[in-house]
């Protein structure tokens, strides 16, 4: 018999650990607007999709979900819940979000809604196929298989319901920029004064077009797409451009690049709207004004480390690289970073609620 995600938890076989304080969520309402959520793009995102592939980019080992209820690596690249986890459960859609490919899934997972993210993807297809994960392309065809096999179990009209009054979240771009300039090893100038750069960014931007287009032409009406992060300001990138004579500083010109990327999209996204004739709603999300927020005044947040990440040397560790042979730190919540390139989920409980007036608008339209 199927089982949901909720209902099958594995146990910790490891080590005690101290536990991060937990993040409570109200529910919004009962009668809310939004019955269920789909989600696309990179391990900001992805629930599990990658467990079996062959691949680095997999968190299912601990210490992974060591916050996670039962302390279960599910897949999160995160010691707990991250942000669509906080979205569905404040909706009232559900506590968790799987992921597509669990093989467990119940209709009432599948109609409620999954994420088809992949760790390592982004909106350059050679990003997910350097990295041996889902492309966008592929989790558009995951999206089309699933919904053939929900109208096969629940019949059409419903099927195109769920999707008509479903939210949709997109969270991409961010290992495009990691693996093509956060990785260099020498300097390189700006966007306005740099031809390749400039050139690359606009090509990101254009992939990430097409692909919003393929949900509008599939039915999505209720469209979010995520900013990038200050991808300085990763853990690992800091390490790669920092020296060990400087203090862990962001590297502002890496997070230029995605400023200027997500000043792009922005723009790219009113125009879009303002040209629908399908009553759907584009929504931008910022997360690079927060997370700079949350890394520039720590306090405000209860954080007290946010240079590193909480397992291993917090330099360089990530997915396969934090396993249960790295040490943790003794109390995630004063972490801004899981690993060298991840939020803690309470880091990721602080963007949820900075994106509640959005989500409370999607509800409500």
């Amino acid at each position: 018999m199927l089982r949901s995600e909720d209902s099958r938890r594995e146990k910790n076989p490891g080590r005690e650990r101290k536990n991060s304080q937990k993040q409570s969520v109200n529910v919004l309402h009962s009668n809310s607007s939004i019955k269920s959520i789909f989600i696309f793009g990179d391990s900001s995102v992805d629930s599990g999709n990658n467990n079996n592939l062959i691949t680095f980019y997999k968190s299912n080992q601990h210490p992974y979900g060591v916050d996670f209820p039962q302390q279960t690596p599910t897949g999160r690249f995160s010691n707990g819940r991250i942000t669509t986890d906080f979205i569905a459960s404040y909706t009232g859609i559900k506590g968790y979000v799987p992921s597509y490919l669990n093989s467990n899934l119940s209709l009432g997972d599948l109609i409620t809604g999954v994420s088809f993210a992949s760790g390592g993807a982004g909106y350059d297809p050679s990003t997910a196929a350097k990295n041996e994960v889902i492309d966008l392309a592929k989790q558009l065809q995951y999206f089309d298989e699933y919904k053939t096999k929900v109208e096969q179990i629940i019949g059409h009209e419903r099927m195109e319901r769920i999707i008509k009054h479903a939210a949709f979240v997109v969270s991409c771009g961010t290992n495009d920029i990691v693996f093509r300039y956060g990785t260099r090893n020498t300097s390189f100038q700006l966007p306005d004064h740099d031809d390749e750069i400039s050139a690359y960014l606009h090509f990101l931007l254009r992939q990430s077009k097409l692909f919003l287009q393929d949900l509008i032409d599939r039915g999505a009406k209720k469209i979010s797409v995520v900013s990038l992060p200050p991808v300085g300001c990763l853990p690992v990138i800091i390490t790669l451009k920092s020296s060990i004579f400087k203090p862990r500083i962001c590297a502002e010109v890496v997070s230029t690049l995605a400023k200027t990327f997500n000043q792009m999209l922005q723009q790219q996204i009113k125009i879009m709207q303002a040209s629908q004739l399908t009553n759907t709603t584009l929504l931008y999300w910022d997360i690079y004004t927060p997370l700079e927020d949350q890394f520039n005044h720590p306090t405000k947040y209860g954080f007290e480390v946010v240079d590193r990440g909480c397992c291993g040397t917090g330099f360089i560790e990530g997915a396969l690289s934090c396993n249960l042979w790295s040490n943790i730190c003794n109390d995630r919540s004063k972490y801004l970073f899981w690993d060298a390139m991840h939020p803690t989920e309470r880091s990721y409980y602080f963007l949820f609620q900075t994106l509640r007036p959005l989500i409370d608008y999607i509800n409500n339209i």
